[in-house]
């Protein structure tokens, strides 16, 4: 399976370039959706989502279109991954489960001086939720209620698994023992491009590809040429080629270069 899309979807700059003038904003997702079959929730890394927010976007795209969503920056920037589990709790009662099949990876992003300490990731990794039902579970037990401001909704349609990814941005990952950290507990480590800023990943350490471009030759600025573009298609039929499946996000939302990015990349896979 290939997935191809943006790093979130709503971005005044795109109106008027990418969303055609008079688009109403309710309909930016919906218009996104026909043109990419998956988008990244960004929105829940910053704050906790409502659970009318959640069910709002699954009635906007397809049935087989899916939501990857990225973590809580509280969890991995401010608590840098200590004691996860009331934060888990609270991110899994806002109603992320409720998106049933269109729930896709679940992305973790660390910050650039969080260093490799593989205690510390492997107490982390041991708490994640492997399946909605234990999300649910987690949620009812112990999420905050003064913290949601619609609620907890904990409803999954059925069992499924949850997949995690994670982005690292130290130097100091670049070790066997990480990759065979992310391994051990079944987590995909991101391929990110960040034009040079931090360094990239690229070992294979689960039965997903996670890729985030952030920007070929500017961060989140600079769009990919069609010769780049060409040159990750190869990469991901190859993943795809050796059994993988495979999610393209672009993040190089300045200048409006990621949704047709995108767009080129998914007609170039025919995905």
């Amino acid at each position: 399976m290939i997935r191809v899309g943006i790093s979130g979807w709503r971005y005044a700059g795109w109106r008027g370039t990418f969303y055609p003038n008079g688009l109403v904003q309710r309909r930016e997702l919906e218009y996104a959706a026909e043109r990419m079959t998956s988008v990244e929730v960004n929105g829940s890394f910053y704050s906790l989502q409502r659970p009318s927010s959640w069910r709002s976007w699954s009635a906007a795209v397809p049935a087989d279109f899916v939501f990857a969503v990225k973590g809580p920056r509280f969890i991995t920037h401010m608590k840098k991954l200590s004691d996860p589990q009331v934060a888990l709790a609270n991110f899994f009662a806002t109603g992320l489960l409720s998106l049933g099949d269109q729930l896709g990876p679940l992305l973790w992003q660390l910050p650039p001086q969080l260093a490799f300490n593989p205690l510390r990731l492997a107490a982390f990794f041991d708490v994640l939720p492997r399946t909605t039902t234990q999300a649910a579970a987690l949620a009812v037990e112990l999420h905050e209620p003064d913290r949601l401001v619609e609620g907890a909704d904990t409803s999954t349609p059925s069992e499924r698994e949850l997949r995690h990814v994670l982005e690292v941005r130290h130097e100091s990952f670049r070790t066997p023992e990480f990759c065979e950290l992310l391994r051990a507990h079944g987590i995909g480590m991101v391929v990110a491009d960040s034009a040079g800023t931090w360094p990239m990943f690229d070992e294979v350490t689960a039965d997903l590809v996670y890729v985030r471009l952030h920007g070929d030759e500017e961060l989140y600025a600079s769009g990919y040429s069609d010769e780049a573009l060409a040159r990750w298609a190869d990469k991901v039929r190859a993943w795809d080629a050796a059994g993988l499946d495979v999610y393209v996000y672009f993040d190089n939302d300045m200048r409006t270069h990621a949704p047709f990015d995108a767009m080129t990349l998914k007609d170039m896979l025919g995905a």
